[in-house]
């Protein structure tokens, strides 16, 4: 591929001119459209109207219904300066059939007498109330001689604005920029824009950007869904692109004989779900295959992620190479440890646990074991990155909790073998559009199904007055040798917000429980910290008060209670997280959400969906439903991508159908040479995704 191949396309050129090229649009002016995101004239083509304004020139104010907005031919009559300083100036207007006022404040009355000379005929437009039984326009927006009738749009689009700038001054400049439309090879499917009835590229943004009723600024109308389109499939092939780069690398073929894995589930206590096998059979096939693997397995609380990826980590075995597990603490990398420690076992399988504590001789040993092949098995925290570990045959990693990863450390984890097959393993359920938009470079295994056996958990929601009965309640628990949590939401005592602190929380349970009482918060130091959870893992504390520590990964079987305080200030996806933590032994568990009366109708809505579904991926549906995408997964690090005009709580099947084609048009074209491949070069250049391009060269 040559650089031609990346570079800009020439019809592009006068959307990539700066902004003060624009007609109305200076220095400051362009700076203030820096606060909304626009830097070029393409910018500018997807800065679309959120509403509009009914304009249609009307007869009288007897044809609207005040307040609304009125536009109306009239006659000018008296002016009324104000009687006192800083009072209304009004000036008398007729129309057709009744006479009503204009109101100005502070305004100068030489300008407003040459604006509205009293006898002649004016355009208005602005909004029309009742003030004291009377018609009125505070501040018309237009005020027009009749013969400029025409600049009034009959229904005029209302832009997003930010300080320094006008709706006047946006329309101005998006005209400015819809002059610009170059001629472009369409980038859709011919059969798709057909199929879906959608206008081609420029009509699309023309419509978009001149709407003439509500129904056009709607995001079902035919131009934005196109617009929409447009942006999710720049998306999904520049994550195609990444995907293509990641499976272009020279991978290696793994195939294990089955011997370990058939060792290990004939000795498993328990069958795995269907699920478990169908992920199994999907991560072999990736193995197998001479590409690399990149793929995310996500599953539920408790749907038994940790043996699909043993089993993953055996194929790898079996094929003669090795396998790693990367957590992101040292807590959750120990506990995967301890977790496949028996699994090794039945398969008589060494198995090593590498963190950031390993120091000295022991560490050396560790290392030279591992470069020497005689560790098919490591765990680890991301001290897996250092440069002196080295791996005799590195075939597989695997990567839990993945938000913490993002797509540059994944590549940088490939680079740690000739050609690691990497699976990801998630204990988020993500709803499909967002694992789309996130991980549209990967492939997804999904286990949806729980492991028999495993008792639901019984979910109640308790008001704060009744405090004294949990307590009670849990007095007697504790009695008979069970263990529970108690989540609070903030560490110490804060004076704007009534939150339970953690602190005080430990303090009054202590009196009422006595020493099985302990403490873990993000504030302790971790040595702390890891010896009050290793208390309550070996049933030394049977009460755990904490802070939101405990939400990913921590494994008590023997605690069936846990207690959320102030429940209603969690988001959805952490309520789920903290109930998984019980319901993991023989005994039934209980969920108790502690709130605070009166709850607010949101909050209201979140907790009775934890207590009506344990399904997580109906729970995130919701969430996302309520909070948006950006609040989902975080914005910070979410690497969500932001999108103008799609939708991605409401458009998932948009996305669904853009990663398809996106996907479609890669394996038919993967140099995107021909006429339409071409096009959709124009299209990641306008969307700010060429980067994919230059990973194309790369290859």
């Amino acid at each position: 591929m040559t650089d031609a191949d990346t570079a800009r396309p020439e019809a592009l050129f006068p959307l990539f001119a700066e902004l003060e090229t624009l007609p109305g649009v200076g220095p400051k002016a362009a700076q203030a459209f820096a606060g909304l995101g626009v830097e070029r004239p393409k910018d500018l083509l997807y800065l679309l109207p959120h509403s509009g304004v009914d304009r249609a020139l009307r007869a009288s104010v007897r044809d609207v219904i005040p307040p609304a907005t009125l536009t109306v031919e009239v006659t000018v009559g008296q002016h009324v300066p104000p009687r006192r300083k800083g009072g209304p100036y009004r000036v008398h207007v007729r129309d057709e059939r009744l006479e009503f006022q204009l109101v100005f404040f502070h305004a100068r009355a030489e300008y407003l007498q040459k604006l509205l000379p009293t006898g002649q005929r004016r355009l208005v437009s602005g909004k029309v109330e009742f003030f004291d039984g009377l018609a009125q326009i505070v501040h018309p927006d237009h005020i027009l001689r009749v013969e400029e009738a025409a600049e009034i749009p009959a229904y005029e689009p209302v832009y997003p604005l930010v300080a320094g700038l006008t709706q006047r001054l946006v329309a101005k400049a998006v005209a400015g920029a819809l002059t610009r439309l170059p001629v472009l090879v369409e980038w859709i499917d011919r059969g798709l824009m057909a199929r879906e009835g959608w206008p081609d590229w420029a009509l699309a943004l023309q419509t978009a950007h001149v709407p003439t009723t509500a129904a056009a600024i709607a995001p079902t109308d035919p131009a934005r869904l196109r617009l929409a389109y447009d942006e999710l499939f720049a998306h999904q092939l520049m994550l195609s692109i990444a995907r293509a780069s990641v499976r272009r690398g020279k991978g290696v073929a793994t195939v294990g004989d089955g011997a370990l894995r058939a060792g290990v589930l004939a000795n498993l206590p328990y069958a795995p779900t269907t699920a478990q096998l169908r992920a199994v059979g999907e991560i072999s096939a990736d193995m197998a295959a001479p590409l690399r693997m990149n793929r995310l397995l996500q599953g539920d609380v408790g749907s038994g992620k940790t043996l699909v990826a043993f089993l993953a980590l055996l194929i790898a075995v079996e094929a003669g190479g090795q396998g790693v597990m990367m957590a992101p603490t040292e807590l959750l990398a120990r506990q995967h440890f301890e977790g496949l420690a028996p699994l090794a076992r039945l398969a008589g399988v060494r198995l090593e646990l590498l963190t950031g504590r390993d120091r000295g001789a022991d560490r050396a040993m560790k290392l030279e074991d591992l470069g020497a092949g005689r560790i098919p098995l490591l765990v680890g925290t991301h001290a897996v990155f250092q440069k002196d570990v080295a791996f005799h045959d590195l075939r597989l990693a695997v990567v839990d909790e993945q938000h913490r990863f993002g797509v540059a450390q994944r590549l940088e984890l490939g680079s740690k073998g000739a050609a690691v097959d990497v699976l990801v393993m998630t204990a988020t359920p993500i709803p499909r559009s967002l694992a789309l938009a996130t991980h549209g470079d990967m492939d997804v295994s999904v286990l949806d199904e729980k492991p028999a056996g495993r008792k639901p958990i019984r979910t109640a929601l308790v008001s704060t007055d009744r405090l004294d009965e949990v307590i009670a309640h849990l007095r007697k628990a504790v009695a008979e040798g069970r263990q529970a949590y108690w989540v609070c939401p903030l560490v110490e005592d804060s004076e704007v917000v009534d939150y339970a602190s953690a602190e005080a929380r430990f303090r009054s349970l202590r009196a009422a429980l006595g020493e099985k009482v302990a403490i873990v918060h993000g504030q302790m130091p971790p040595a702390d910290k890891d010896s009050a959870m290793a208390r309550f893992v070996a049933g030394e504390v049977q009460v755990l008060v904490a802070t939101t520590v405990i939400e990913v990964g921590v494994n008590v079987p023997n605690a069936t209670i846990m207690v959320i305080e102030q429940a209603e200030t969690f988001g959805l996806a952490q309520l789920h997280q903290l109930r998984g933590r019980v319901g993991r032994g023989e005994a039934a568990s209980t969920c108790l959400l502690l709130y605070q009366a009166p709850l607010s109708e949101t909050g209201a809505r979140r907790l009775s969906t934890i207590r009506d579904t344990e399904d997580g991926f109906r729970i995130a549906e919701e969430d996302l439903a309520m909070r948006g995408a950006g609040d989902l997964i975080g914005t910070a690090q979410s690497g969500l991508p932001r999108f103008r005009v799609a939708d991605l709580e409401r458009q998932g099947a948009l996305m669904a159908l853009a990663q398809s084609d996106a996907r479609r048009l890669l394996a038919d074209d993967p140099g995107l040479t021909s006429p339409r491949g071409k096009a959709a070069r124009a299209l990641l250049w306008l969307m700010n995704q060429e980067r994919a391009l230059r990973l194309m060269s790369v290859g």
